[in-house]
């Protein structure tokens, strides 16, 4: 029954892998769907954690075998010094004997240690299911930087341009004379900082670019262009604190990674407990032997117990060293249990806070849009018009905009992750309305 229930975990902790390689090229423009496809590719993250389950799985498999069948072959070279009294004078005692054991009963240390090992691989799993919730919250969050770091690319450059335009309107009219030296240098100092701040944030698309290339494995493949996504998330409604502090408690899969281990280490409290245990064995030999007397037998089978009578304080020692992990490992679920407590309520105090912040960003962003339509009419007209900064600030608008919108994505994916839930992507991404 256990193995049955191992077997269904593995399915689902263990997806078969994407059918792309990690050689097949991003398609441009990326989108977010298929960046959170790959979140389950090979990734050196995520190798580590595989290996370290497939290492509890075999260690499993090592403690199943403890009382398995052990056959061995004996096989001994010896040259004695016959009695006077022997029959058979012959100096060559040479013997080669075929061995059965298995361990029949050993008073539950062997059900400790499997059970142990049990627990420790389930741990391990949980742990596995953790670090796929990391990767897609790794990937969603290095894709939307991108999208940000091209947003603040448009409008500091949109800033740039203003104050070029600006410094070299007044070099045009530097030879009326009408300008002082200090005001047009004034004004080339202003161009010169925010053509720095451009720089910077061109060099920040790069990077930002880098990261989410290495969190898809694919290094190399630095993706051009990202295709904005269309949030489903931000239409969720958020549940009471109550019920998703109960969830998260329940369900959180580093809690029950934690949980998985305090069980292990309980049943490692019980196998050393039994290391002072008799030992009940059976055992069948076919020797064959070179010099043949009367009493050595061609078969011979037996139970044989073994009863350690002092082990000095080895036993006491590995159960105090045992029990001492035991407590380390409650408190470190108990301090994990306060740690996910705490971040649920810090996330549905955030998410409150970013619905009020969105609602002011869209009227402000209604407002911009009301604006910049004024000064395109009083430019159109030849009307003095502050066009430009009208334009920069619009796009000023779009980033705090997405801004919010990807903080929102974020906060509501680390709330799944918290609850126990594989964050989907369907629920971070919907269609347009009209697709």
């Amino acid at each position: 029954m256990k193995s049955c229930i191992m077997a269904t975990l593995a399915a689902i902790f263990l997806p078969v892998s994407a059918a792309l390689a990690n050689d097949t090229p991003l398609p441009q423009p990326l989108t977010l769907p298929f960046a959170l496809s790959l979140a389950d590719e090979a990734h050196p993250e995520l190798e580590q954690y595989r290996a370290r389950l497939e290492a509890a799985e075999a260690y499993g498999e090592e403690v199943n075998a403890l009382d398995d069948f052990k056959i061995g072959l004996e096989a001994q070279l010896r040259l004695i010094e016959p009695s006077h009294k022997a029959q058979d004078d012959t100096r060559n005692d040479s013997r080669i004997k075929l061995k059965l054991q298995k361990k029949l009963y050993d008073f539950g240390r062997t059900e400790a240690a499997r059970h142990a090992a049990e627990s420790a691989h389930l741990g391990r799993q949980w742990d596995y299911m953790d670090a796929r919730q990391k990767r897609r919250l790794e990937i969603m969050e290095n894709f939307f930087k991108v999208i940000l770091a091209d947003l603040q690319y448009l409008r500091d450059n949109e800033v740039m341009t203003m104050a070029f335009l600006r410094w070299k309107k007044l070099q045009d009219t530097q030879e009326t004379g009408k300008v002082s030296d200090i005001d047009l240098l004034e004004k080339e100092n202003i161009f010169r900082r925010e053509f720095k701040k451009r720089t910077l944030t061109e060099n920040q698309q790069r990077i930002s670019r880098s990261r989410l290339a290495i969190s898809l494995n694919r290094p190399e493949d630095l993706p051009s262009q990202l295709e904005p996504p269309v949030l489903g998330s931000l239409k969720r409604e958020l549940g009471e604190i109550e019920d998703l502090t109960r969830q998260a408690l329940n369900n959180n899969p580093h809690l029950k990674a934690l949980r998985a281990r305090v069980a292990a280490a309980q049943q490692d409290v019980e196998y050393a407990r039994a290391g002072g245990r008799p030992t009940i064995r059976g055992e069948v030999e076919a020797p064959a032997y070179n010099k043949v007397t009367g009493s050595r037998d061609p078969l011979a089978a037996a139970v044989i117990l073994e009863v350690p009578l002092s082990s000095g304080s080895a036993v006491d020692a590995g159960v105090a060293r045992k029990q001492a992990v035991l407590r380390e490992r409650r408190a470190q679920l108990l301090h994990a249990e306060q740690d996910v407590r705490q971040a649920v309520l810090e996330l549905w105090l955030e998410l409150k806070s970013l619905k009020v912040h969105m609602d002011e960003m869209n009227a402000l962003a209604d407002y911009r849009e009301l604006y910049l339509d004024r000064s395109r009419a009083l430019y159109e007209l030849e009307v003095k018009s502050d066009l430009g900064d009208a334009e920069s600030r619009i796009v000023d608008v779009q980033l705090q905009r997405a801004q919010t919108e990807f903080d929102m994505a974020m906060a509501w994916g680390r709330l799944d992750a918290l609850t126990g839930k594989l964050i989907a992507v369907d629920q971070q991404v919907s269609r347009g309305e009209g697709e």
